[in-house]
């Protein structure tokens, strides 16, 4: 059983807590990462993603510690089928909170607590770090980092809905079960794009979310994200979520008044930047000033549709999800 260990008021009542890791060449670090995983927590399963330095077998052999189970995949699914798995098996173990942290040594176990302890007094169904919190912390990070992470805040604040939250790839996690029961069955990026991914579909749960400041730890480990290589599917994949969550929450569960800002908007501001980009290249090839009639055909819409634009979007930043879902739940006897 679990109690976090934080100053606090008391807590209602203790849940079981899992620890998930995927693993995929971190038998540099993973041993010390468990070491260093406190005695409250009830489980730690480590999932082997066909790891190529055997990372499974190297944690049965040198880690003795009796929480621990290790999973294996035949094949390499990424971070996200590593998380998936260790999901679905810590659910069937009965476990009350999901956490997940990497094995390279970047993120303090002894965080734990804090992000177990809003979902156990029924503060957020799921927690993820921010490393953007604390202003001493962003001084550590490389710069390459720094930059790809605002530019994947904002694209993930439009396409999850959670404007309220930063760091949206930070990996560091926790959900509690009746979240992940839903989570698993649902279809999750298996790779980089998880964290991400799944933001959207809590969000089409309504489920409430929560940073919890934390550091990044930064030493040998190399990590086996390449923001090049990534860059661009991030960005076609969040536009993606921004289209799927707009049908899904404006256009079938509630038709609004911000719904048709944004549908009128969107057309208003694509005539007039159409009707502007035409009348400039007639203007270009015949050598003729545009009359201020087609100046003004252009620019209304496209002032217009913006307004409408920024209407829309104003609402959706205030319709946050901010009813916590798990206390809801009935709790299955086990």
């Amino acid at each position: 059983m679990f109690h976090a260990a934080i100053d606090h008021p008391a807590i209602l009542a203790p849940l079981r807590v899992a620890v998930i890791i995927p693993c995929f060449k971190v038998t540099a670090h993973v041993a010390a990462v468990i070491e260093r995983i406190a005695p409250e927590i009830d489980a730690i399963y480590c999932v082997d993603d066909a790891c190529p330095d055997g990372s499974g077998n190297f944690i049965e052999k040198t880690v003795s510690d009796r929480r621990v189970k290790v999973l294996y995949h035949d094949e390499n699914q990424g971070v996200g089928g590593a998380m998936l798995t260790g999901y679905r098996q810590a659910l069937a173990d009965g476990h009350d909170v999901l956490v997940k942290i990497d094995g390279d040594g970047q993120m303090d176990p002894a965080l734990i607590p804090q992000f177990v302890y809003p979902i156990e007094t029924g503060a957020a169904d799921y927690t993820k770090g921010n490393r953007f919190f604390d202003l001493e912390n962003v001084q550590g990070m490389p710069l390459v980092r720094l930059i790809g992470n605002g530019g994947l805040s904002f694209l993930t604040k439009l396409s999850s809905g959670y404007w309220n939250i930063f760091d949206p790839t930070n990996g560091y996690t926790a959900i509690h079960r009746s979240l992940g029961e839903r989570i698993v069955q649902r279809k999750i990026d298996k790779r980089y794009f998880f964290e991400t991914d799944m933001l959207l579909n809590l969000y089409l749960l309504r489920a409430v979310v929560q940073d919890v400041p934390m550091a990044a730890i930064y030493g040998t480990e190399r990590s086996n994200l390449q923001v090049r290589s990534i860059a661009l599917p991030f960005l076609v994949k969040n536009i993606r979520n921004t289209f799927r969550r707009f049908v899904v929450h404006y256009l079938i569960r509630d038709f609004s008044l911000a719904t048709l800002e944004a549908i009128v908007g969107t057309l208003l501001l694509a005539f007039g930047l159409i009707a502007g980009g035409t009348f400039w290249i007639r203007s270009y090839v015949d050598g003729h000033l545009a009359t201020a009639g087609q100046v003004m055909i252009a620019a209304l819409p496209i002032l217009s549709g913006t307004q409408l634009l920024l209407s829309a979007l104003n609402f959706d930043m205030r319709n946050v999800p901010s009813i916590v879902r798990h206390p809801l739940a009935v709790r299955q006897p086990r």
